[in-house]
């Protein structure tokens, strides 16, 4: 098997069962070669060490690619089996410093590494035997049920380039330098940089959903921009160029950085790049697993604050308005040069794919036209803040792929890397870091009097997400009071004389009860399955506001704020956590409340008894757990043989609130009569969800 050598996968050509077999060795080829980057560790120790204080320990990632893949076909409703749910809820979330990652340590018992290596040869059997039987029928596209093998394989092979960021930052007497992952043996003079014009013109961005690749939700849509004449660098900049600003002493200037990356250069100590290591002797150069003296002629590797500061830094010397490209202008440069697209073409034409070396290699090595290294050996960091393109979708089956990263704190990455492979290292592939993390990424800089065009204050356009917002922050209508405030004064009534310590909101959407709930209890945890939900309520937590769009008529919108201060909740804000998770297969730390509210969730859940059947493990003894349900079953969300109640059993009815009674008896009393509690979902202008909820209340006795 060519381990360091594969493509992403033509999805609207060939026959049916070739696709299968071809969609099969794509996914063991993957499978492998994450394996194989793990082999250069030394020892088991290493894999538990946090080298990037941002993200988990390697034990972490090397479960989380296997249990991605059990967890993306629960959504998808492919399968309902979980492998390990302990492995499936602790793998699952935590990649990207993202408010609601679970980064502490102590939450965390890891399994040894033979107990993950097995729980991962489990998952390729599940996975390959779901390849053999899952119905295929070409082409495999956005809403074709392949598309959740094809998003598990892409998405194992940017862990795969993630990995190896932390890999290395390992200490050095941890990795090994293995044959496989070979480095670049060339080396010499940098090249002397200068600057070549580009002429400007109309540039079409996103991709279509009959595209024949594999793609991320915010590749598709469409953005068209003028990009005026500019010049751009003819080399990457080369660790022997930035020199010159290290040299200068730039890292202690405070004019060359923005405000964000003074406040970064001061928290991180940096004075010169981190693969840079001192010596003696000079500078010496960190690659994966070597330390090896400086390639002057390679690119140099930084995080944006730093590429933006370097740009800062050459603008003051020349008086040129020198800065980072846009995404917009490094696609008007590839698109000028006849560059083919991976998989299409017959080698690579750049150090990109793993199908030249594991590292980066001279600026000078790879030529398109007048310029190196237009894809390939780093990625370059741009001006852009990661949006969706217009007509931007999320894909159901992940719906935080793209969306938390819409937040201007993401700025585009293009190009690809040595190790960027799949999709990665295709022409309409879109990923963005925070501007103070590392990947294999460097600069090529541009020349351009066109001003740049910054997002501000971002509206939600999620028609769900802005249809909480208002929901929960926003007017009533008809006469209908808030229906999460609601929900929490029945919590208070029944907690009344009872320990008010800790409450959990499961299902908590953008979070209005988990902030009404602070004002009576010491914390609150808000969970919800849904990311972009829990984006919302993050925002307000971190900036006391949200901006989000209603529809009026037709295409016709309007602009509103929610604002916690004007509910009287930004004085409670800090007593409240919210994470993202499963409720039916949340982490352990996830127990020990006096209250959990459970509102509008179990009909949406996929095995809501398996939640019934567990959630007192979550309440204390004594504690109170209150459901609300309109009983709205539906089988987009449950499959009809999990539904708990609306079906006939032995001719009579089978009703949710007697399966409840029943489930819930071993563990539950129930406190009260069932409460009906009304809300009303404003759609558009002229139309609304009018619903009454079932509100129901629980005493755990055991």
């Amino acid at each position: 098997m060519q381990l360091r050598n594969t493509r992403t996968i033509i999805l609207d050509q060939g026959d049916a069962s070739e696709k299968r077999e071809e969609i099969r060795r794509y996914f063991h080829a993957t499978y492998s070669l994450d394996e194989q980057l793990y082999e250069t560790l030394v020892s088991e120790p290493a894999f538990y060490l946090r080298p990037e204080p941002l993200r988990h320990p390697l034990i972490f990632y090397l479960g989380h690619t296997a249990a991605f893949y059990i967890n993306k076909l629960i959504v998808a409703g492919i399968t309902n089996r979980r492998i390990n749910p302990s492995y499936e809820s602790m793998f699952a979330v935590g990649v990207d410093e993202m408010s609601w990652d679970d980064l502490n340590g102590a939450n965390y018992d890891w399994p040894t590494l033979a107990e993950v290596k097995a729980y991962r040869e489990t998952v390729r059997e599940v996975v390959d035997e779901t390849i053999t039987t899952l119905p295929l029928a070409m082409p495999v596209n956005w809403d074709h049920p392949f598309w959740v093998i094809l998003m598990g394989i892409e998405h194992q092979r940017i862990h795969l380039e993630t990995s190896s960021v932390i890999i290395r930052r390992l200490p050095i007497e941890l990795v090994r330098q293995l044959p496989l992952w070979s480095i670049c043996p060339e080396a010499g003079e940098a090249p002397r940089n200068e600057l070549v014009p580009v002429a400007g013109g109309r540039v079409v961005l996103g991709k279509s959903k009959d595209h024949p690749l594999y793609g991320w939700d915010n590749e598709f849509g469409r953005q068209e921009n003028d990009v005026w004449d500019f010049a751009a660098s003819r080399y990457l900049v080369s660790n022997h160029e930035y020199l010159a600003f290290v040299e200068d002493r730039g890292y202690e200037q405070e004019d060359c950085w923005t405000p964000e990356g003074w406040n970064w250069v001061g928290f991180s100590k940096a004075r010169h790049p981190l693969f840079w290591i001192e010596s003696p002797d000079g500078y010496r150069f960190r690659t994966m697993a070597q330390i090896i003296d400086m390639p002057w002629d390679w690119p140099v590797e930084v995080n944006q604050l730093e590429a933006k500061a370097f740009c800062n830094w050459l603008a003051r010397r020349t008086g040129e308005p020198i800065r980072l490209p846009t995404e917009a202008e490094w696609y008007r440069l590839r698109d000028l040069h006849d560059i083919p697209d991976q998989p299409y073409w017959q080698r690579a034409p750049g150090n990109i794919n793993l199908e030249h070396w594991a590292s980066s290699c001279p600026v000078n090595r790879f030529r398109f036209g007048e310029f190196f290294d237009l894809i390939g050996n780093v990625w370059q960091w741009t001006e852009t803040p990661i949006t969706g393109f217009d007509g931007f979708q999320v894909h159901p089956y992940y719906d935080d792929f793209s969306t938390p990263t819409f937040d201007t704190q993401h700025n585009l990455i293009k190009g690809g890397s040595w190790i960027s492979t799949g999709n990665e290292a295709t022409r309409d592939s879109r990923y963005a870091f925070r501007r103070h993390f590392f990947q294999h990424a460097g600069l090529r800089y541009v020349r351009s009097d066109q001003p740049l065009r910054m997002p501000q204050a971002m509206y939600e356009t999620d028609a769900a997400v802005s249809q909480y917002c208002e929901f929960h922050y926003g007017k009533t209508y008809f006469g209908v009071p808030n229906f999460a405030a609601q929900c929490v004064a029945a919590c208070c009534r029944h907690t009344q004389d009872r320990p008010r310590r800790r409450a959990l909101d499961l299902g908590c959407a953008v979070g209005r009860a988990s902030y009404e709930l602070a004002r009576e209890f010491e914390s609150v945890t808000g969970i919800d399955f849904s990311a972009r939900f829990i984006r919302v309520a993050l925002q307000l937590k971190e900036k006391g506001a949200a901006h989000y769009e209603l529809v009026e008529e037709g295409d016709i919108v309007s602009y509103h704020e929610a604002r916690l201060s004007e509910l009287g909740l930004d004085q409670v804000s800090g007593s409240v956590e919210f994470f993202q998770g499963d409720a039916t297969n949340l982490k352990p730390q996830f127990t020990g409340y006096d209250l959990v509210l459970a509102a509008n969730l179990i009909d949406r859940l996929s095995d809501p008894k398996r939640f019934v059947e567990t959630i007192h493990e979550r309440l204390n003894p004594g504690g109170i757990l209150v459901i609300t349900s309109p009983y709205t079953w539906l089988e987009e969300f449950t499959k009809k043989e999990n539904w708990l109640g609306g079906f006939r059993r032995g001719g009579e009815p089978q009703l949710t609130l007697d399966a409840l009674r029943e489930q819930l008896s071993p563990h539950f009393v129930m406190l009260d009569a069932p409460q009906n509690v009304e809300f009303v979902i404003r759609e558009t202008r002229r139309k609304f969800q009018h619903t009454v909820a079932e509100l129901t209340v629980w005493q755990r006795t055991s």
